[in-house]
């Protein structure tokens, strides 16, 4: 397959960054450290992951030991923020979110 060929989107990907960018202004799923998820829109990143998330969807998800039978029990704790800084270096995974999840 010649370069003319290639579908546009490869054509623009020279380097891991380049996926982020076609993801500005759409909606991306973000994993973080200590059990932290985003969902929101990505309005700006730069090379070291910094992001500002706007309709970002927060979700943090605890480890509680059931007192009676000892069982770990997860508990999502869900809050929406209007406007999200967010650092880079907590940033384990960045992807856009599929049609059927958001």
């Amino acid at each position: 397959m010649t370069e003319e060929e290639q579908p546009i989107s490869t054509q623009t990907i020279e380097e891991p960054l380049d996926l982020i960018k076609l993801s500005l202004d759409e909606r991306i799923y973000v994993k973080m450290r200590s059990d932290r998820e985003l969902r929101g829109r990505l309005h700006s990143y730069d090379q070291h992951l910094n992001m500002v998330l706007g309709e970002v969807e927060e979700t943090v998800t605890s480890v509680e030991i059931d007192e009676e039978t000892y069982e770990e029990v997860y508990k999502p704790t869900k809050r929406t923020i209007p406007m999200l800084f967010v650092r880079g270096d907590g940033v384990i995974l960045v992807s856009p979110l599929t049609r059927n999840t958001v």
